[in-house]
């Protein structure tokens, strides 16, 4: 089925601003890359203004009950569920994965790679999660279960390279 493609007038609607990703999710080739991308240098700065993990731990929890109602009314106003354009869920998973990140380069990359990975290829049980679940949580459940896989997997990597 053919996706209607938003555009910048959709923007100025609050919901789809923040669906959308502030427009990352307009990018016309890759949104969900593009809204992780962003989702990077979000996340970045939140450990500037947020160091303790606690804190950015419930700045996540918020993200995606917040997010369960904006992409619940983002795909209803564009008439399809989980449309590609909307990206939100991606910088919510992003957000979850780097939660057992240290800081650094390397491990920013590392996070976007797994979880860019496994929100792509969709392996079980996130392709389960994907296909049964509908509305704003079934749009936000595979990124975040892709999310904490990616969190479970850096968490392992650090208690090897450690």
């Amino acid at each position: 089925m053919s996706q209607k493609r938003p555009g910048p007038r959709e923007l100025a609607d609050p919901v789809h601003f923040i669906a959308l990703g502030f427009g990352a999710g307009l990018a016309p080739v890759a949104p969900g890359t593009a809204g992780t991308v962003l989702a990077v240098l979000l996340e970045y700065w939140a450990r500037q203004w947020l160091p303790d993990v606690l804190q950015r731990a419930i700045l996540v929890l918020v993200m995606i009950v917040f997010g369960i109602w904006v992409c619940h009314i983002s795909a209803r106003k564009l008439g399809q569920h989980d449309h590609q354009a909307i990206v939100w869920d991606e910088i919510c998973g992003y957000f979850l994965t780097m939660l057992a990140a240290p800081s650094g380069w390397r491990w920013m990359i590392a996070g976007f790679l797994l979880f860019r990975t496994l929100d792509i290829v969709k392996p079980w049980p996130i392709r389960e999660v994907d296909h049964s679940i509908g509305g704003g949580f079934g749009i936000m459940l595979d990124d975040v279960v892709a999310g904490l896989i990616s969190a479970a997997a850096i968490m392992a990597a650090r208690a090897l390279l450690t």
